[in-house]
């Protein structure tokens, strides 16, 4: 089944869910009316869909914020135009259902702020990792700052940021701001093949590692661990685990709910 919009493409088949963002002429960039397409599929998915792949077209992911349509605003519409991409990233992080991000390109600024909102990265060779907002007189506002600054740690960010340096896709791996390098023209079907992995795990577990994981690393030692605890009674109470139980000792697939 498959849903067309101008800035945003949406492909179901099964359980996984494609999005492709479609600015060809912009290397994909991202503008109010794209934030608000993927803002509106994550906050009502299609009914089924248990996995999203998010990628872009042309030849690149997502190149940032669209500067070419970059509104004058005081500080206090600045301060809420970013907050609202804060807002859309969480949605995307946490609306439950696990994003792989087919990589390659540019993934600048926003678009890397966007892609470390997934789950799942995969990166071609001709990806390039960049926050360049320093050489643009402008500061990151779309989350970088915590889920950038997390994956490769403030130091390395900050050095990012002052010198606008490049990663590649290697570099990215070994960095953590891609969990695959892959070859040209690789990185759909591999995510392809993860997404269905993925949507065929039992729901819930795959709903408590999204919601709970990041937030226990915000957490002291002994709350993580209680909060451990709760997650595991749910999850092994459940009548997927149950489930998950029996097919081990029958040798079969699970049918989860």
């Amino acid at each position: 089944m498959t849903k067309s919009s101008d800035m945003l493409l949406v492909t179901t088949d099964g359980p996984v869910a494609t999005l492709t963002m479609n600015r060809p002429a912009k290397r994909n960039a991202m503008c109010d009316e794209l934030l608000a397409a993927l803002e509106a599929f994550f906050t009502a998915p299609t009914e089924g869909v248990r996995a999203v792949i998010l990628t872009g077209t042309a030849g690149h992911y997502c190149s940032g914020l669209d500067l070419s349509e970059h509104v004058s605003r005081d500080a206090e519409g600045t301060m809420r135009h970013s907050r609202n991409w804060h807002r859309v990233m969480d949605i995307i992080q946490f609306s439950g259902l696990p994003v792989v991000s087919a990589m390659f390109g540019a993934v600048i600024g926003g678009g890397l702020e966007l892609a470390t909102s997934t789950h799942v990265r995969i990166a071609e060779p001709s990806t390039i990792f960049q926050l360049p907002e320093g050489m643009r007189g402008i500061f990151v506002g779309g989350g970088a700052t915590v889920r950038v600054g997390r994956i490769i740690g403030s130091d390395r960010m900050c050095e990012m940021m002052l010198t606008g340096r490049k990663y590649n896709a290697e570099e990215g791996l070994a960095l953590g701001l891609t969990h695959y390098a892959v070859g040209d023209g690789e990185a759909m079907a591999l995510a392809q093949k993860l997404a269905t992995r993925i949507a065929n795990n039992a729901s819930l577990s795959n709903y408590m590692m999204i919601q709970a994981i990041s937030r226990i690393s915000d957490m002291s030692k002994s709350d993580g661990l209680f909060a451990e605890s709760l997650c595991a009674a749910v999850s092994q109470t459940s009548a997927d685990a149950e489930e998950g139980l029996k097919s081990f000792l029958e040798k079969r697939r699970p049918v989860f709910r």
